[in-house]
């Protein structure tokens, strides 16, 4: 009891000092750039270290809501199983015209339970978004709109692009505006994805529907020939756990955890209870975790491998033979499952660590295809000379609820964190601090760029990782090093990618020069 009357002492201390936190101005009210401090004056310049505070000074605070799961996330609301009524819904496949990309924001109803209609919100439609795909070296146009009734931007998470468009806090679109964004595509073939980014309001319109996939494609995933038939044998699965009110709405505030609102009920592609019929063959699952904070680790309940094909930001350099893959929020994985071993009569489905069936498959045994996994992907390499830099940035997470800090701050509109120069790689040094309870993980996203990581806790990264990543889950306790480099110009975000957090202030910027 003593260790959940502490917790909830956290979150309601927050809004006491919560707003002081969050300023990083001196006296005068200037921003402050503490990209150029040393490790000393970093050290010195923590803030306040929360995990010394005593239980004793916590007594007499009970009636924690535990409703939506616990703040450790370690004995989170169940998800009810899918009893697989429904086909897999797939999001329209969207490509550029003449270099353009129309998307809007919006808010609608959609039938999510049969018969009733849900307030959503969706690019294009009223929920969820669709599938750009874009090419390495085309040149684009993002048209966005916001057609809802509240500011939104639109952050393309995952993708090299100027600060400028990268759609953070700072770009933010009124009701009733639109604004082009324009780039060069100069990455490789990849996974991504889109979501709004306003402060205070992200977790909310994500929560409501406000999520779509980009897909990059580039001459050497062409001449692979992997799955690629898009709703054959390549699927889009992003994966969000959700609540409903009684009368199957959406009432984002009534189960808001601000240390991660979970919920009981999961939906794949906007789609209820659903399950996806595939063929005697290779199928290829592009596996996002769309979640505000929920982790999940995928498995199939016969206990066979997969292959894990590539990570957030490309394709690995073999395929990785596996019986089960972890994503935190924001993190993308490919796999490609075998299913000409199965039959008709076979009962196979993608399941989580606790075994709640997430996606049952139906065989049809008249689709088949000789598709073979290539040996080489990919020639994705962390260098010695990465492997050797110097730490130049150290950044440690802290926190639970709204006390949740970087380097003892919170996020500040007008203060840049860090500066680095445009093309060079450092390395940034990613610590999450436990407290008392032990803490928790923390999803770690940059905004702009893929980096390398270098190594977790003095060691290589497990094989799962060794790729181009955005999105790291960086446990309690945990170190990690990262080999960053940007290639545009511009500020950037970076930040917890639990989705409340991240609007509680654990976030910062980063200046590209």
């Amino acid at each position: 009891m003593k260790s959940i009357l502490w917790i909830f002492t956290l979150l309601v201390s927050a809004a006491i000092i919560g707003g002081c936190s969050a300023s990083g101005s001196d006296s005068d009210g200037n921003a402050m750039d503490n990209s150029n401090m040393t490790e000393e004056e970093m050290a010195d310049m923590e803030g306040m270290d929360h995990s010394n505070m005593t239980e004793e000074g916590m007594a007499n605070m009970e009636g924690m809501d535990m409703e939506n799961g616990d703040a450790s996330h370690t004995n989170q609301l169940a998800l009810n199983n899918s009893i697989g009524k429904n086909e897999l819904g797939l999001p329209p496949l969207v490509e550029s015209k003449d270099g353009m990309v129309d998307i809007t924001a919006q808010q609608g109803t959609t039938e999510i339970f049969k018969g009733v209609q849900t307030e959503t919100l969706g690019y294009n439609g009223s929920f969820l978004g669709p599938v750009i795909r874009i090419n390495k070296g085309e040149k684009v146009t993002f048209r966005t709109g916001n057609e809802m009734s509240e500011p939104t931007t639109f952050h393309w998470h995952g993708v090299e692009i100027p600060g400028e468009g990268d759609g953070g806090p700072h770009q933010v679109i009124q009701p009733g505006e639109a604004k082009d964004v324009e780039f060069t595509v100069n990455q490789g073939a990849a996974t991504l994805w889109f979501h709004p980014h306003p402060v205070g309001a992200t977790a909310e319109q994500v929560y409501k529907g406000l999520a779509g996939f980009i897909y990059v494609e580039d001459e050497n995933s062409k001449k692979l020939r992997l799955p690629d038939e898009y709703g054959v044998n390549d699927f889009p699965v992003v994966f969000q756990d959700r609540q409903f009110t009684e009368e199957k709405q959406f009432d984002y505030q009534a189960v808001l955890n601000e240390d991660g609102t979970i919920g009981d009920t999961l939906l794949i592609n906007g789609t209820l209870n659903p399950k996806l019929t595939v063929g005697k063959e290779n199928v290829r699952l592009r596996l996002l975790n769309g979640s505000n904070a929920r982790n999940y680790t995928f498995k199939l309940n016969t206990g066979d491998s997969f292959q894990q094909i590539a990570t957030d930001g490309g394709l690995v350099n073999e395929p990785n033979e596996m019986d089960e893959i972890t994503l935190t929020p924001g993190e993308r994985a490919e796999i490609i499952v075998d299913f000409s071993k199965y039959n008709a009569e076979s009962d196979i489905a993608l399941v989580n660590e606790v075994d709640t069936i997430l996606l049952p498959f139906k065989i049809e045994g008249q689709k088949t295809n000789s598709i073979e996994i290539p040996e080489t992907l990919n020639d994705y390499v962390v260098t010695e000379e990465e492997k050797n830099l110097p730490v130049t940035k150290k950044l440690e997470l802290f926190g639970m609820g709204k006390m949740v800090y970087i380097n003892g701050k919170q996020f500040d509109m007008n203060r840049i964190d860090f500066t680095q120069k445009q093309g060079e790689t450092e390395i940034w040094e990613i610590y999450n601090k436990p407290d008392k309870m032990g803490g928790m993980t923390h999803p770690f996203h940059i905004h702009g760029t893929q980096f390398k990581i270098v190594s977790i806790d003095g060691k290589e990264p497990p094989i799962s990782q060794q790729g181009w990543k955005d999105s790291i889950g960086v446990e309690a306790g945990q170190t990690v090093k990262l080999a960053v480099q940007f290639n545009n110009k511009g500020v950037y975000m970076f930040h917890c990618h639990i989705l409340e957090h991240e609007e509680n202030g654990m976030m910062g910027q980063v200046e590209v020069i």
